[in-house]
C-alpha cells in the first residue's frame, strides 16, 4: 500500500526553498488497546463528565478549559480566547542553523516524519539530501502546525530525509536531579566490562532483529479467542444486551428469525377469522379505525 502524504511545506534555508510532502514516519495503530465494557452483558462502557462540587452530570456545551496557577485556583478561557493564541500554521520549516548531528542528544527527540520531494523539488531535495550527509551536520529549524510552534531537526536517512520534532529544553528533565553516588572503578573490573561490549558489539544495528514480543503474546491470546468463538456479540440495547454465544447458534437465530417473518406473508384472509373478536356488550363494539388506534397506543 502506498504511503499518502499529511501535509505538504517547504524547507527554507536562505534563498533557497524546497518543496516537499510530508509523511508519518511511525505508526502508532500498531499499539494494541482495549476498550472498557461492563462485565456483566459486554456492553462497550461511555464517559461521563461529573461536576465534583455539586455531583451532578455535565454537558459538553458547559465545559471550559482552565488554567490551574495556584493549588485549586483557575482562570477560565473561552474557546475564542485560545484561539487567539495559537500559532498560525506555516507551510515552511525555516531552517536557522546547521550543527552536527552528534550533538543532538536523542533524549531530545520526539515525533519523526518522513519528507519527499513535491513537484519540482527533485533536484533541489537530492542536493540537500547529499550536503547534510557529506557534511555530518543537519538542519535546525522551525515549523508551526496545530497551532503550535515546533523545533524541527531536518537529517538524512538511508536514500531520504527524516524531519524529527524535538523537544524544547524544559521539556527535558536534568540527571543532575537524580541523585547518582559517585564509585571507584579499579582497572580490571573496567577493562573486563570493555571486553564484554566488544564481544557484543556490531557495526550495524538492525531494528528487525527485535520483536514486541508482549504485543505478539496478545495477538495470540485474542486470536485464541477468536478462534474458540469466545466472542462478545453486543446488541441493540432494547434487544437484550450481550452474550457470548457460538457463531454456528447465531447463524441459526438468525434462520430462525426470518421464520416468523415467513408466516406473517401468508394470505390475509386466512387470518381474519382468528381475529375476530368475542361477542361482549353491542354498545362497547369498537369499529375498525378505533382499534387500529388503540393498538397503536399500546
Amino acid at each position: 500500500m502506498a504511503a499518502r502524504s499529511i501535509a505538504s511545506l517547504s524547507i527554507s534555508f536562505g534563498l533557497v526553498s524546497i518543496p516537499v510532502k510530508l509523511y508519518t514516519a511511525t505508526e502508532s495503530s500498531r499499539t494494541i488497546s482495549f476498550n472498557l465494557l461492563h462485565k456483566t452483558c459486554g456492553s462497550r462502557l461511555k464517559q461521563q463528565l461529573f461536576c465534583a462540587k455539586e455531583d451532578i452530570p455535565v454537558e459538553r456545551d458547559e465545559i471550559v478549559k482552565g488554567f490551574e496557577f495556584a493549588k485549586d485556583q483557575y482562570v477560565m478561557f473561552e474557546p475564542e480566547e485560545l484561539k487567539a493564541m495559537e500559532e498560525a500554521g506555516t507551510h515552511a520549516a525555516d531552517v536557522t542553523e546547521f550543527v552536527p548531528i552528534a550533538a543532538i542528544d536523542p533524549v531530545y527527540f520526539d515525533k519523526s516524519y518522513y519528507l519527499a520531494p513535491d513537484k519540482g523539488g527533485a533536484r533541489p531535495y537530492a542536493l540537500f539530501s547529499r550536503a547534510l550527509r557529506e557534511s555530518g551536520k543537519c538542519a535546525i529549524g522551525r515549523w508551526a502546525a496545530r497551532g503550535k510552534q515546533y523545533i524541527v531537526m531536518i537529517r538524512p536517512f538511508e536514500d531520504g530525509l527524516v524531519m524529527q520534532q524535538l523537544l524544547y529544553s524544559d521539556e527535558v528533565r536534568s540527571i543532575r536531579d537524580l541523585d547518582i553516588p559517585s564509585a571507584d572503578v579499579k582497572p580490571a573490573e573496567l577493562k573486563l566490562a570493555e571486553q564484554l561490549i566488544e564481544q557484543q558489539a556490531s557495526d550495524t544495528f538492525d531494528p528487525t532483529a527485535y520483536k514486541d514480543e508482549v504485543r505478539e503474546r496478545i495477538e495470540a491470546a485474542v486470536q485464541k479467542k477468536v478462534d474458540g468463538k469466545q466472542i462478545t456479540l453486543v446488541e441493540e440495547p432494547e434487544k437484550g444486551g450481550a452474550q457470548i454465544i457460538d457463531l454456528m447458534e447465531a447463524l441459526r437465530a438468525s434462520l430462525e428469525r426470518k421464520a416468523p417473518a415467513a408466516a406473517r406473508k401468508a394470505p390475509v384472509a386466512a387470518a381474519k377469522p382468528a381475529r375476530k373478536p368475542a361477542k361482549q356488550a353491542p354498545a362497547a363494539e369498537p369499529g375498525p379505525e378505533k382499534r387500529k388506534g388503540t393498538r397503536r397506543a399500546k
